[in-house]
């Protein structure tokens, strides 16, 4: 499978019930092509916004279920599920803005999208931010150290590295986050 389509199959899983996001396979291939990576993003964003949509169908057909389920997801709660349909409810979809810089799952603001009437093509066209925005800073901040702070490094150590980092990453979120 080429990175471009692994990049928008990440990005789908994780919009619907994986829960790794797809900053990890991007930060690999900036550690080694900035471009390519940057690609990547937008590929990663168009497989999230075909899962949102996904998702909010779900949340809009079976809300009930598809909460259900969501709650089984590492690291969502039920508590945290009600706080993004309170904040969508109340913000409105600069919720979902802030939403991926918060930790809260992007999967949980389509659901609760649908349930709270908003739009569906409003939703789409506020996850192209809300994704890719976060996706290029992975993706430029690891090329930028990648070939600067790193750039003497094999780029088998800075695989290893970005390895480590990632582990400690979820291994921090997971113990952090409700379940």
């Amino acid at each position: 499978m080429g990175v471009n389509l692994l990049a928008a199959a990440w990005g789908f899983a994780e919009a619907t019930l994986f829960f790794i996001v797809p900053d990890v396979l991007l930060s690999f291939i900036a550690l080694r092509r900035t471009k390519v990576a940057l690609l990547a993003c937008l590929l990663a964003t168009a497989g999230a916004l075909a899962g949102g949509a996904l998702m909010y169908a779900w949340g809009s057909s079976d809300p009930v279920q598809a909460v259900a389920v969501l709650d089984q997801v590492p690291a969502v709660s039920t508590e945290m599920v009600e706080r993004v349909g309170s904040d969508l409810e109340h913000q409105g979809l600069w919720a979902l803005m802030f939403g991926p810089f918060r930790g809260t799952p992007y999967k949980i603001y389509a659901v609760q999208s649908a349930a709270v009437d908003v739009p569906l093509m409003a939703f789409l066209a506020v996850s192209v931010p809300a994704r890719s925005v976060r996706f290029v800073l992975v993706a430029l901040i690891t090329g930028w150290l990648s070939t600067s702070v790193l750039k003497s490094w094999s780029l088998r150590r800075k695989r290893w590295t970005m390895a480590g980092f990632w582990i400690l990453f979820y291994a921090a979120f997971l113990a952090l986050m409700p379940s």
